[in-house]
């Protein structure tokens, strides 16, 4: 495979789910600021909107004419049983109070942004993209005397809802209704049909 897959997410997992899929990936940059977007639209429209406006702020390399760019952004958030959406924790304390909340089911949509860009007469150009959100629903239990070492062995402070089913969090992982890797962060089945269309795999 010649084509290198260029990740502006500094997400451990979707890392970990392009490494466990054997799709070569490099890392970008992208400066967007998600308290920018619209936080009063409903969950699946508001993580298809964060990850558009990140496609919209990564800061791409140099090209020469008719250099080929494959580039991927994502994000993902959880709407808890009282309907609130939740994203990253802010602090601990938040991430406990968020871990407690899922104990009653959490519905999540993972989105991801995929541009093939052509670079022509100085700057680079969308010559197709793919845009996609995915949902899923899952149970996360952790028992109050656990949450301590959750949060020491796993990645949980820097997930949404602060909550990472894989790793050490598999074991607190009830039940899953939808798709494994979109509540990891990245909805591989979904990912891999895209790159497919888009030509990534030629």
């Amino acid at each position: 495979m010649k084509n290198i897959l260029h990740l502006a997410s500094q997400s451990q997992s979707r890392q970990q789910l392009l490494k466990e899929s054997d799709i070569p990936f490099k890392l970008l940059s992208q400066e967007a600021d998600e308290s920018a977007c619209d936080w009063t639209l409903p969950l699946e429209k508001l993580v298809a909107s964060i990850s558009l406006y990140k496609m919209n702020h990564v800061v791409l390399p140099e090209g020469k004419e008719g250099d080929v760019l494959f580039l991927l952004t994502g994000d993902t958030l959880s709407k808890d049983a009282n309907g609130e959406i939740q994203g990253k924790p802010v602090d601990r304390a938040d991430a406990i109070a968020k871990i407690k909340q899922a104990r009653d089911g959490t519905k999540l949509c993972s989105a991801f942004c995929l541009d093939k860009k052509i670079y022509k007469d100085g700057a680079w150009t969308v010559a197709e993209r793919i845009h996609e959100v995915v949902q899923a629903e899952y149970l996360f239990y952790v028992p109050d005397n656990w949450i301590d070492t959750y949060l020491e062995k796993s990645i949980g402070l820097s997930c949404s809802n602060a909550i990472a089913v894989e790793l050490y969090g598999a074991q607190f992982l009830k039940f899953v209704r939808g798709s494994y890797s979109t509540i990891v962060g990245l909805s591989m089945f979904e990912l891999r049909e895209a790159l497919e269309r888009i030509g990534f795999f030629q």
